[in-house]
């Protein structure tokens, strides 16, 4: 089982090399995160890297232990994240509360050289732990904007009493180092959200990788057992659903994060091209083959090949994929001396490969050797509504910062609309729409600025004439329930959301308007 949102435990699919002796000097802080410099862009374990960068950062400054925080803004508390030695699985404070509480609260660093008589040391954490602390240093996390969202805290100095000034200066320093590497983490993002969704829970378990559905729950544990591994990996689901993403998270959290990732789209190469695309060819092989080129395989040595829509493999190259996976070897194209390849396979396809081999147009040995770990990936219009809200506001964040934008509001409008589309596109379907949105809107999403068709609007009965199924000429000619619909939710959007106030303006009961909310797909508030 993955741990919980909030839990500590650190998954075994990702552990860096031994960390070296570090430096004591204040100028060598900004070798702490070096090793984890090429990861915070990628699909990491998250619980896992925030495990590991906790031990870094307190053999750095010689602590017993270290904690990171984070804020949980519509709760008012601190909530424990990543821990190095933790007792317990998760932590909360309220803001103000303890040392972590006050730094939170005021946004400066404090320094504790004894908690006893400390008014600001929360003794019953120890109490819970059952661990002493004899000394304490905290220092607050803030983003781009100077806001505050986390604190760093390590407990114990080693060697001594105390933390000097000199131990703060340091810890300052790598805060604000953690703090650039996490706001490029879907982690960061997750604890934007929550500012506008508090009633969802702040949840994550692979970086780029947005989804807390059951569904994907159950994918993130076959994925973190199976990283580890070499095993090959099979990944089937619709188009836009996530696949690449999750192959590169099987090869980032496994043994050969460190080593090359080669994809081959089997889709979009001419069938003549597929053999010599995987395999490279030898001189003299065909008619301008005046040099040896190796190909992926080659290329991919001692990492991992993933090969896209395997379902678009010819019958031939099947057979020389099949020798790779069985004797992990091959020949080029014009060649007959054996090649021998250490490389992990990862395959994704759309189609039913089970159909195909039934229809003799996928070798069934090679199939049973690609599934040895299969992961369906269920469509984004199976994930339910708090996945598409988590995805949709992922990405109006990121597309904002990447087209260096204000990030707009997504108004509940807009919003009901998105969940009421079937996406036979996907998450990249979705990823592409909100982009639009959000270079065209002017401040806020609206419905109109969402480029969608109407397909997903129910048909009319067979019975219905034609004058009944055609839409009326007029745009704004709406039905009554439509007008209503609309003007209910500018109303919400115009009071941020406060169902009491909106309720006052529209001069219906808050009950009622709950009813209608829920009618529009909006559900109940918690």
């Amino acid at each position: 089982m993955p741990p919980a949102p909030g839990c500590y435990g650190a998954a075994s699919a990702f552990v860096l090399p031994p960390l070296p002796a570090m430096p004591q000097a204040p100028s060598d802080v900004s070798q702490v995160l070096l090793p984890f410099g090429g990861l915070v862009g990628r699909e990491v374990d998250l619980d896992a890297f925030l495990q590991t960068l906790m031990d870094r950062i307190a053999i750095t400054l010689q602590a017993d232990r270290g904690t990171l925080w984070l804020l949980d803004p519509a709760r008012r508390e601190l909530f424990s994240r990543a821990a190095h030695l933790p007792e317990v699985s998760q932590i909360r404070v309220k803001l103000g509360q303890g040392v972590a509480g006050t730094v939170a609260e005021e946004g400066h660093a404090i320094n504790v050289p004894d908690p006893r008589g400390e008014q600001r040391f929360f003794a019953d954490i120890d109490r819970m732990t059952g661990y002493r602390t004899t000394s304490l240093l905290a220092v607050p996390l803030r983003d781009g904007d100077g806001a505050l969202y986390g604190v760093l805290q390590v407990l114990n100095r080693r060697g001594a009493d105390r933390f000097t000034d000199e131990d703060t200066q340091r810890l300052t320093a790598i805060a604000s180092q953690v703090s650039t590497a996490l706001q490029s983490t879907s982690l960061y993002q997750e604890l934007q959200r929550a500012k506008d969704q508090p009633q969802v829970p702040v949840g994550y378990f692979f970086n780029r990788i947005i989804g807390e559905s059951p569904q994907l729950q159950a994918i993130y544990r076959l994925v973190r057992k199976a990283a580890p591994t070499d095993a090959t990996v099979l990944l089937r689901g619709e188009s836009g659903s996530g696949k690449e993403l999750f192959a590169r998270a099987v090869h980032v959290n496994g043994p050969r994060r460190d080593q090359p990732f080669i994809k081959v789209d089997c889709a979009a190469l001419p069938e003549t091209l597929i053999e010599n695309e995987l395999f490279g060819h030898e001189r003299g092989a065909f008619t301008g083959a005046d040099h040896r080129v190796p190909g992926k395989f080659e290329a991919a040595s001692g990492g991992t090949v993933f090969i896209d829509e395997i379902g678009e493999l010819p019958l031939p190259v099947q057979g020389k994929l099949l020798r790779v996976i069985q004797d992990r070897e091959f020949e080029r194209v014009g060649g007959t001396q054996a090649v021998k390849v250490d490389v992990r396979i990862v395959a994704a396809t759309h189609r039913d490969l089970a159909r195909m081999v039934a229809e003799g147009r996928f070798r069934e040995d090679l199939y049973y050797r690609i599934k040895v770990v299969e992961v369906v990936l269920p469509p984004l219009r199976e994930r339910g509504a708090e996945d598409l809200e988590r995805l949709a506001r992922h990405f109006v964040a990121a597309v904002a910062r990447r087209h260096r934008l204000t990030a707009p509001r997504l108004s509940a409008a807009a919003l009901e609309r998105l969940k009421r589309y079937r996406w036979p596109g996907n998450v990249r379907e979705l990823e592409n729409c909100i982009e639009s949105a959000v270079v065209l809107c002017e401040g806020e999403i609206l419905e109109e600025h969402l480029p969608l068709p109407n397909l997903d609007r129910p048909a009319p009965t067979s019975g219905a004439s034609a004058s009944e199924a055609s839409p009326p000429a007029d745009p704004t000619l709406l039905p009554l329930a439509e007008v209503e619909r609309r003007h209910i939710l500018r109303v919400l959007d115009a009071m941020n959301g406060n169902r009491t106030a909106a309720a006052r303006v529209l001069e219906i009961g808050r009950n009622t308007l709950a009813r209608k909310l829920k009618e529009f797909g909006l559900g109940d508030e918690p």
